[in-house]
């Protein structure tokens, strides 16, 4: 029997592709296996939102090749539907595979075929217009908290980015698929993150359907303990789906809302559709509907054009909202966009001083806001690191005993931790006869 490896590199979305892949594989009989230096077969399944995602990936694919000399070398994911021929001249590429293609992986590699240096299977996404995604069943013996995706590609055209062109327009998975995945699922994972390309988008392909209706269908027709939403662009933040969140205790209290920049003038240049005053007022009313939540943004720093005044309109609206964390990203060139060929190309040193002052008010506010919790008992997943938990609002707790993986507790916190936070600790006291349990930091 073959034993395969898989590595899956950026976002939720690929990181579900990957294990869809690694199932789809054990279904043809390999092994799945945790280290590369065992495997027959080495699958990549790649990113390609920044210069430094392809670099990653052609570094691991040297790697492999260096190391593992014997093992039949796959790339697939965004890099290989964006450049194949760029990584089918790679040394050790047996397989090129699209996203197009993606989910024919497992009969790509286990049908008859001439033995030759890379080998291309793609087509043209723009037109794809059903989801298309292996079913998952189980996920790595590692992970406790599975990535569903229920939503593909982007009919959003931002002059940055280039997933559109690599994954094709949105796509939806049908409400009767995903409810049957999550109650499977939810079996034997108390978390299930949901995750899509955009995800909010989910339904409009579909008729009257929205991402919204769907969450209320899997609470109704599921023993979920918990959904995690991962990211959803402002506009599609109704107040219908803040209040589901806020409210619905199996839901995580925990919102994601890209920004990109908050300065109107870059957010235009970005073809972003809203502005300013619309995403600090999906903010208020997160804020006000659950004190408590995790709220963080996706920012963009140097993006053509950005001066220095644009720069600081940005830093003093994130200074003002309510974050809690925020992702910040250096903007990278990437071939085929619109904003590549944009003439104000700021140096790249500028673009990353600006990401190392973004980062350090990011580090402050998640630190202010995690000071907040202490005193507080928040319910948490129990995590496969053991000893660490993820609260429902987005913060690792280091607990004070081990509990075993998998499971929701509650956790009274007592500190801050290099980790996030720290569970106050329990011992056992005798008075008068009788036995005590008490708490300390």
């Amino acid at each position: 029997m073959k034993r395969v490896f898989v590595q899956s590199f950026g976002c939720r979305a690929s990181q579900a592709d990957g294990a869809a892949i690694e199932a789809s594989l054990k279904n043809r009989g390999y092994i799945a296996v945790r280290e590369a230096a065992s495997a027959d077969l080495i699958v990549l399944n790649t990113c390609t939102v920044t210069h430094s995602a392809d670099v990653d990936a052609r570094r691991a694919i040297r790697n492999f090749q260096r190391h593992q000399p014997g093992a039949e070398i796959l790339v697939t994911g965004c890099y290989a539907q964006r450049a194949p021929q760029e990584l089918a001249q790679m040394d050790g590429v047996r397989w090129v595979v699209g996203n197009s293609h993606k989910p024919r992986i497992a009969d790509i590699v286990t049908q008859p075929s001439e033995e030759y240096h890379g080998q291309i299977l793609i087509s043209d996404i723009s037109g794809q217009r059903e989801f298309m995604a292996a079913p998952v069943r189980d996920i790595r013996d590692d992970r406790t908290r599975p990535n569903l995706k229920i939503q593909d590609g982007c009919s959003n055209r931002c002059s940055f980015c280039i997933i559109p062109s690599v994954r094709g327009r949105s796509r939806s998975a049908p409400a009767a698929t995903v409810i049957e995945q999550v109650r499977d699922l939810a079996e034997r994972y108390c978390e299930v993150v949901l995750s899509g390309i955009n995800l909010g988008r989910w339904g409009r392909d579909l008729g009257s359907q929205r991402f919204s209706d769907l969450l209320e269908s899997i609470l109704n027709s599921t023993a979920v303990q918990r959904l995690r939403i991962s990211s959803v662009e402002p506009m599609d933040w109704t107040q219908q789906l803040l209040e589901l969140v806020a409210f619905e205790p199996r839901i995580a209290k925990h919102f994601h809302i890209p920004l990109q920049s908050g300065c109107d003038a870059v957010l235009k240049r970005m073809f972003r559709k809203y502005r300013v005053r619309h995403y600090s007022s999906r903010l208020e009313l997160a804020r006000r509907l659950a004190p408590d939540a995790a709220i963080g943004a996706d920012v963009m720093t140097g993006f053509p054009g950005e001066t220095d005044a644009e720069f600081n309109a940005s830093v003093r609206f994130i200074e003002d909202q309510p974050f809690t964390y925020l992702h910040v990203f250096t903007y990278s060139e990437r071939p085929g966009t619109v904003a590549a060929n944009y003439a104000e190309v700021v140096p790249i040193p500028v673009r990353q001083e600006r990401t190392q002052i973004l980062r350090a008010i990011s580090e402050r506010k998640n630190r202010e806001f995690r000071a907040r919790m202490i005193g507080k008992t928040l319910s948490a997943v129990t995590l496969e690191s053991q000893g660490t938990a993820l609260t429902s609002n987005f913060v690792t707790v280091r607990m004070s005993s081990r509990r075993p993986a998998n499971s929701i507790v509650d956790l009274a916190i007592s500190d801050l931790d290099s980790i996030g936070l720290r569970e106050s600790s329990s011992f056992r006291i005798f008075k008068d006869g009788c036995n005590h349990e008490a708490s300390m930091p």
